[in-house]
């Protein structure tokens, strides 16, 4: 298998609403909330579903690797319900190895309220249900070590058992790429996801904000030299600016496409490392990775949802 991804197994409800509807219910645009069942069912019953689809970060990657030909399989937690079924079915229709065996679980399966605004911009509410109990019993050594290449995400890592799930896959992997996920996450888990940047991680996807966060930087500058010292293969995506990958001493940059009718920005981040890491496993230079990363991109946020 040549990438494991292991994430938030969370189904996507994706609903489209006004910018009154962020400031009446208290959430900042573009980021990620986490919430309760009950806030989850409060939420849902003044919004129109446009689409529920199988989704979480890294498996959104994952099944865009899998749609350009590689080799894949995914690990996340869901409980054998309805929103569990669908979930895993999901995942097999994109041909994705999914490698975990669902059981009635005590905590529904993850679902995720992504609220589209009319400028494109999604702000997530997460009601991680049993996807955030996975621990290192759910996830086999062996298919680790089947795997070239592991792909984690931050929206994972949290103290208790997904750390113990984290640190297992770290440990027993080829090579591990990371996605910092979101603002939010990175200043919650700060220390620790310092820690993994400068020793544990080969390859790291962040977004402007989010390393500026991590490393307190002000300028975009400091970012640029903190992963030139590092000596690790950061690839930081800075929107219509483009995007730029720093390994080692090497720094490429590429521009972001032009002229795209945007409708939902919906997992771009989630499609570049999609595109960016099939450049990386089938031996493209980094110049060509970046592009087909911003070409993944570029192509999901003209549609709704986060599969092409």
């Amino acid at each position: 298998m040549k990438i494991l991804g292991i994430g938030n197994a969370i189904v996507d409800v994706l609903c489209k609403v006004s910018d009154e509807f962020l400031t009446q219910h208290s959430l900042t645009k573009s980021t990620m909330k986490l919430i309760d069942e009950v806030e989850f069912k409060k939420l849902l019953t003044s919004l129109k579903i446009e689409e529920t689809i199988s989704g979480g970060s890294v498996a959104n990657s994952i099944v865009g690797l899998s749609q350009l030909g590689n080799q894949v399989g995914f690990i996340g937690k869901v409980s054998n319900d309805e929103l569990g079924k669908k979930y895993e079915d999901g995942l097999k229709k994109e041909r994705v190895k999914y490698l975990y065996k669902k059981k009635k679980e005590e905590i529904p399966t993850g679902s995720c309220l992504i609220l589209i605004t009319p400028d494109s911009e999604r702000t997530m509410c997460t009601f991680l249900g049993t996807a955030g109990k996975i621990n290192d019993n759910d996830i086999k050594e062996e298919d680790i070590k089947n795997a070239e290449m592991v792909f984690l995400e931050g929206y994972l890592w949290d103290e208790g058992d997904p750390k113990k799930a984290f640190d297992k896959t770290i440990v027993h992997s080829k090579k591990v790429a990371m996605s910092l996920s979101d603002l939010f996450c990175v200043e919650r888990h700060k220390p620790y996801f310092m820690e993994l940047v400068k020793n544990k991680l080969d390859i790291i996807f962040a977004n402007e904000q989010e390393i500026l966060s991590l490393i307190d930087a002000k300028t975009f500058e400091e970012a640029v030299s903190f992963s030139k010292e590092i000596k690790k293969n950061m690839i930081i995506t800075r929107g219509e600016k483009g995007a730029i990958s720093i390994n080692k001493d090497q720094v490429v940059e590429v521009n972001a496409q032009s002229n795209l009718k945007i409708k939902d920005l919906t997992g771009a981040g989630d499609l570049f490392a999609a595109g960016y890491l099939h450049g990386i496993i089938n031996q493209l230079n980094i110049k060509e990775c970046l592009i087909k990363g911003t070409e993944l991109s570029s192509k999901i946020i003209q549609k709704i949802g986060a599969r092409i």
